[in-house]
């Protein structure tokens, strides 16, 4: 359903994306996501994805980009107009608000012509409060549901706000979109994907590296130095029910160093048990458990020929547990607050099983290989055209 206000130019249309590209983006985000630019939001833009061995994550963005692009185009009547000037996935977790704006509000922003935001979670499913509203037109209010699409202009004439979160993440894909091509991200998303796979055989696994520990630190106050707080991919492992175990000589305490941390090897333990399999780091296991997740249904039914080796903790294994969440998770109850939906049974991925969390392992490196030999292939066309796009093979 779409409806017009022409003098508050705007479009909303229903189930735009399907479950499955809500889902996908989802798994991305939530494995992905760094503090974000306003208290309590978090976000996963192409460029990070890239910056941290990813680039195959990218994929899954060019066709709905590509889709939503047209539709604004249409819409609005700008038809090759128009250029990208920021992709991301941004969510608003419990105290997250704006107020009254319009999205080109600031000297550095007078380059967005249109907004577009995908809801990619519904409201008084996944969260609560965060509705999206007009000052002036039809419609006032916006209950964001998954698949949903509002586009608007980025001026004033569509001012609007968002209520404050106060229970679960509410998740967006949301683009901006300008008639300057000096803004045009693609361009500079082709050069850090040619430096980023340069050297990388298309065959190579695509094993993520993390970024500076601050940009996974959250506080009350946003700061950098560990005060109390969490790292978000300790928090979001740990809200899933996981806690994390590192074999190798590391100090756990307060004076640890958390960058040297993030790049040791990680065990998963749930309850008293231990996984007896190795992540490259926080952020590998990270993407695996959310891949589960998303595909538990299917990798549960499916056969795992290797052996599930799982043991018990030791008493040794849980006090190095204990040493590591008084460094990277000493506000339990503010990580609980920030991620966790109530009742907890309704929150990401509830069910489990390790015979899955194994499967997982060889599906998401499935996937990845199968995106990391698209994006090589389609790399020499988007360098010739200095743009993002679906690139047709024939057979």
């Amino acid at each position: 359903m779409a409806e017009l206000e022409l003098e508050h130019p705007r479009l909303i249309i229903r189930n735009f994306l399907t479950v499955d590209e809500c889902k996908e983006l989802e798994f991305i985000h939530k494995s992905n996501s760094t503090v974000g630019y306003r208290p309590n939001v978090f976000s996963t833009t192409l460029s990070h994805l890239i910056a941290t061995n990813s680039s195959y994550l990218v994929m899954p963005f060019i066709p709905i980009r590509e889709r939503l692009k047209d539709k604004v185009e249409e819409f609005f009547g700008c038809e090759y107009e128009l250029f990208i000037e920021f992709t991301g996935l941004i969510s608003w977790s419990r105290g997250a608000s704006i107020g009254w704006h319009s999205d080109d509000n600031r000297p550095y922003l007078k380059q967005r012509d249109f907004s577009v935001v995908c809801y990619l979670n519904s409201y008084g499913i996944d969260f609560s409060g965060g509705l999206f509203h007009f000052q002036d037109g039809e419609p006032t209010s916006i209950m964001p549901m998954a698949g949903d699409v509002v586009m608007y202009t980025a001026d004033n004439c569509n001012i609007h706000s968002v209520d404050e979160i106060t229970d679960g993440e509410r998740l967006t894909l949301t683009l901006w979109f300008s008639r300057d091509d000096s803004y045009d991200e693609d361009g500079k998303l082709v050069s850090l994907l040619s430096q980023s796979l340069l050297h990388q055989n298309i065959a190579d696994l695509c094993l993520p590296v993390l970024a500076s520990s601050n940009m996974y630190w959250f506080s009350h106050d946003q700061a950098s130095d560990h005060q109390l707080g969490f790292d978000i991919c300790w928090a979001r492992l740990h809200v899933l029910g996981y806690d994390v175990y590192i074999s190798q000589d590391s100090c756990c305490d307060s004076d640890s160093n958390v960058l040297e941390l993030h790049a040791k090897p990680v065990q998963l333990v749930r309850g008293n048990e231990l996984l007896d399999k190795e992540f490259v780091n926080i952020l590998h296991a990270l993407q695996v458990v959310y891949f589960y997740c998303w595909k538990a249904s299917f990798l549960q039914t499916k056969e795992v020929s290797i052996d599930i080796k799982v043991a018990q903790l030791s008493d040794f294994q849980r006090e190095r547990i204990r040493g590591l969440k008084s460094v990277l998770l000493n506000d339990h109850d503010l990580a609980v607050r920030v991620f966790c939906r109530q009742p907890s049974e309704e929150n990401g991925c509830t069910c489990f099983e390790w015979r899955g969390i194994v499967a997982a392992v060889a599906a998401w490196e499935d996937y990845a290989s199968k995106l990391n030999k698209q994006i090589h292939l389609q790399l020499p066309y988007w360098r010739t055209h200095q743009s993002l796009y679906t690139v047709q093979f024939h057979e």
